[in-house]
């Protein structure tokens, strides 16, 4: 009965996400409450999973949630990411597609989706012809589209990467030793196969533009484009002002090839721990934005970051109160079963599962950190007996979830007007280049599991 009632409560959380339009937040409490009470938990019990399981993902993530969300915020006030755009645009040329995509998934991360996209669109609409006159701006899309959501799956501090990493018990800086790489393989990879594809008349002009869009009338509001700019520290070099980013990465990753080589060093291992690295790049974030703003100019950036962490934080909390209650339930052992693969392929008939259980709630859904954290919940409880490394189901669940992002999401609504395409372009670009990542990411993903199972 487990494997009903648990049915009934996802299909329930994902039909008053869709039809009714409740919150993801209250739709997922819901669902634990209904599955905690017929599993027959009771009312104490279930009280206890919801409230037990949100704890300790907060105590996974919580904090590199919220610093990882203010030093985006900061970066934003300081220009960074727009004039890193405007530098790729002058010095790369044609090849612009390729070198947006990577810089989306590699550097772009520690801000939300809906700003990378603001930042985004704008540049790719002017440089378009530059790349190519006939495909350049549907070209851009697809690299956007790609850059952004591979980054925001795969590549610490993206806030699905992270939620993800916390929701298995990955350490951030082992799921970014094999999330980067993997990310940014996947956004050239993707990049070149979406190129290929225009190249074979897959584009109309006439259809797939949207002539009557004004993007200054019709663009989403975004909460960051109200904060005041730091316009001293933007005179700061470029490369100065993207060490709140760098210096928390080579601080993690140090910390993780300490790990497996075996070093023991107590510095090292300070400084490596994921918080107290994202903690150092926000301080170097704050430090260079409080002499151009002062105390209110920063107070007014950190509220607007403050406002962007509450629901994530709240989703990603129910996320792991749902996989508290499954565990609980009993769903654990039917799960286990669900998993045992024949024995010539457990690791990859284990990875696809977990790809096709996210790839199914995102496209259900319509969020992709909802749909991952969500089937992070579902399978979490029972990663440690798959006899997987569980490092290889979170990439599995990220690849999953980037699948077929369409029109149930408020980010394809955004991404089309921004860019001035119809519906059916902007399901040619953003729908077909994210389904071309998961794709793409998921024999890079199996390539992993053969390190991480020889490591």
């Amino acid at each position: 009965m487990e494997i009903l009632h648990s049915a009934i409560a996802i299909l329930g959380a994902i039909v008053l996400i869709i039809r009714f339009r409740v919150d993801p937040v209250i739709s997922l409490v819901l669902a634990c409450v209904y599955l905690g009470l017929a599993a027959g938990l009771g009312a104490e019990g279930t009280v206890a999973q919801i409230t037990g399981g949100f704890g300790e993902i907060m105590a996974e993530v919580g904090l590199l949630i919220g610093f990882g969300v203010l030093i985006g915020a900061l970066l934003h006030a300081m220009g960074t990411f727009s004039d890193l755009v405007a530098i790729l645009a002058s010095r790369v040329g044609r090849r612009l597609p390729y070198a947006m995509a990577g810089t989306l998934s590699t550097i772009f991360p520690s801000i939300y989706v809906d700003v990378q996209v603001v930042l985004a669109a704008p540049m790719a609409k002017e440089s378009a012809p530059a790349v190519d006159r006939r495909i350049g701006l549907p070209w851009l899309a697809g690299a956007m589209a790609i850059g952004i959501f591979a980054g925001y799956v795969f590549v610490v501090p993206g806030l699905a990467a992270v939620a993800v990493a916390g929701l298995m018990e990955v350490p951030l800086g082992t799921y970014l030793l094999y999330g980067l790489p993997i990310g940014l393989t996947t956004a050239l990879i993707t990049t070149f196969l979406f190129r290929l594809l225009l190249g074979r008349g897959f584009w109309n002009e006439e259809t797939d533009f949207d002539p009557g869009a004004v993007i200054e009338e019709g663009r989403p509001h975004s909460e960051t484009e109200d904060v005041p700019q730091a316009e001293r520290a933007a005179r700061l070099p470029l490369w100065v002002r993207l060490l709140p980013i760098l210096v928390p990465l080579v601080l993690i990753a140090a910390g993780a090839i300490a790990g497996v080589a075996e070093v023991s060093n107590p510095v090292l291992t300070f400084l490596g721990d994921a918080n107290i690295a994202l903690f150092i790049g926000l301080l170097i974030a704050f430090l260079m934005v409080r002499p151009s703003l002062g105390a209110d100019g920063v107070g007014t950036v950190l509220t607007a970051g403050f406002h962007t962490t509450g629901e994530i934080l709240l989703v990603t909390g129910v996320g792991g109160s749902l996989g508290a209650v499954i565990a609980e339930s009993g769903m654990e052992e039917t799960l286990k079963d669900l998993f045992a693969a024949d024995e010539n392929a457990p690791v990859i008939i284990s990875i696809l599962l977990a790809w096709l259980i996210a790839a199914v709630l995102h496209f259900a859904i319509g969020s992709v950190s909802v749909g991952a954290i969500t089937a992070a919940g579902i399978i979490s409880p029972i990663v440690g007996s798959l006899g997987v490394d569980p490092v290889v189901i979170a990439l599995a669940i990220a690849s999953g979830a980037m699948f077929a992002l369409h029109v149930n999401s408020n980010f394809f609504w955004m991404f089309s007007t921004l860019l001035d395409l119809s519906t059916k372009g902007s399901l040619k670009t953003l729908t077909v280049a994210t389904s071309l990542g998961a794709l793409v990411s998921l024999p890079l993903v199996i390539v992993a599991s053969l390190v991480a199972g020889a490591a």
